[in-house]
């Protein structure tokens, strides 16, 4: 993205919490999926590349102009957290790469939210004022709510932190008002017997101040918003933001836009907006549940980039980011991915199924480059290791051998309810494209309100 090109961000990114995210992909089979917790909760993991990272955050600092004061304390806070706290470590090497990009691609009149919990808000913020400058911290917003659960021991965590800094000095910014409260109303009266607004109260209301108690959280099962999305934030609440600040044609971004609240915000606001998220079940979520309900649509009003459209492009997937391809084609699939791009045990992913009872699945081996026939004796070794795992697929840019299909073939039938279902099954990039799906027992079909059907169902 071009530098100095986006008027607000609002960023959402993966809190240090005990939520299973993975309930998006539940609403595809109606049961939870194991593996998406991880594909979350990654930015936790101090793995070796967060390692490496640690150590070249001060060369990176120093490239984007950032004060060697500043690096000076990045390097004793990663020192302190590597053994005291090495989660919070990761993420904040996750955070900041990613803070340091929005800092380059914000305008010099642009605003950034970044919405937090209070586990991290505070690491977050000295990072944040490194970046952006002391001088250009305008806010912490503490949004309160209702609802959820209760612990025994603590006072319920009840509230969100947003941080909001500028890039410079100059920025654009609108008040949101709200209804003075009665008491108000009537000591103004009394005081100017009747005229009083001459008393400094103005006809809109009192401007909102930095804590919001008046943005109810999506907690109902049967709220007209709710997306089955975990980390949902209520449209009011983006609203509020992108009202306050931003104006009419001015570019939204929000890189972990999930199931889009922001994205139909700056819609319904006549906002331009670009949004992007790691998986492509929240693309089509946002496509399906958001855009789609304004009557926009794709190729003239929008697009969506980084999703291969052909085989062709496929293909250039797989030779830039042989990981990002795998994570593609199992999701093009309707399944959903191993998020291990090391010692995964030759499981890049799993369709799963409702089947006798429980949760079955389908087990996914990808190849993008040359395939031979010990491809497939090594999966039938992976279907005959893992429990409930009644099938196998393998995935590959190249059409298989003969001697691959008569290895797949030999490994018969899972019969269920009277059909039978290849145990194996292979499939190419092609046949994807060309409306191909996996033949396996039905995973639950999920209707809408907004939207209509929203997954795939085979």
């Amino acid at each position: 993205m071009n530098s100095d090109s986006i008027d607000l961000i609002y960023l959402d990114p993966p809190f240090n919490s005990n939520r299973s995210y993975n309930l998006l992909y539940k609403n595809t089979t109606g049961l939870p999926v194991p593996e998406q917790v991880e594909a979350f909760c990654d930015a936790w993991n101090l793995d070796y590349e967060k390692s490496e990272m640690a150590k070249n955050m001060p060369i990176i600092m120093k490239e984007k102009g950032i004060s060697n004061d500043v690096v000076n304390f990045w390097y004793y806070m990663i020192q302190a957290l590597r053994t005291t706290n090495p989660k919070m470590l990761a993420y904040l090497i996750y955070m900041t790469i990613r803070l340091v990009e929005m800092h380059r691609i914000l305008k010099p009149t642009g605003v950034l939210y970044l919405h937090c919990d209070p586990t991290a808000s505070h690491y977050l913020k000295i990072m944040l004022d490194g970046i952006f400058g002391h001088s250009n911290y305008r806010n912490e917003i503490v949004w309160c709510y209702a609802g959820g659960g209760i612990p025994k021991n603590d006072f319920p965590r009840k509230h969100d932190i947003i941080l909001r800094y500028t890039k410079g000095e100059h920025y654009y910014y609108a008040p949101i008002f709200r209804p003075y409260s009665p008491g108000t109303i009537q000591r103004g009266r009394t005081a100017v017997k009747g005229k009083y607004f001459d008393e400094g109260l103005r006809p809109e209301g009192t401007p909102v101040n930095d804590w919001w108690i008046d943005v109810p959280k999506i907690t109902s099962p049967t709220d007209p918003e709710k997306l089955g999305y975990p980390t949902q934030k209520p449209l009011a609440l983006l609203d509020r933001i992108i009202l306050s600040s931003s104006k009419e044609n001015d570019i939204v971004f929000d890189p972990f836009c999930g199931c889009g609240t922001t994205i139909e915000s700056a819609i319904r606001n006549n906002r331009q907006w670009i949004g992007c998220d790691i998986a492509i079940h929240s693309i089509k979520l946002v496509k399906e549940a958001r855009i789609q309900k304004y009557g926009l649509s794709e190729g003239a009003d929008y697009t969506i980039d980084g999703i291969p459209q052909s085989e062709e492009q496929a293909k250039y997937l797989f030779e830039q980011d042989p990981f990002q391809f795998q994570h593609w084609v199992v999701e093009k699939t309707g399944g959903f991915c191993s998020n291990r791009k090391t010692g995964d045990g030759g499981i890049d992913g799993h369709v799963y199924f409702e089947a006798e009872g429980r949760l079955n699945s389908m087990v996914i081996s990808v190849k993008g480059g040359h395939v031979r026939p010990t491809d497939i004796r090594d999966l039938r070794g992976v279907l005959d290791r893992e429990k409930d795992t009644k099938m196998a697929g393998f995935i590959s840019l190249q059409e298989p051998s003969k001697a691959m299909k008569k290895e797949a073939d030999s490994l018969g039938y899972y019969e269920y309810q009277g059909i039978k279902y290849p145990r194996m099954q292979l499939m190419t990039v092609k046949d994807i494209f060309d409306g191909r799906f996996w033949h396996c027992p039905s995973m639950v079909k999920v209707n809408r309100k907004e939207g209509g059907q929203m997954y795939l169902a085979v």
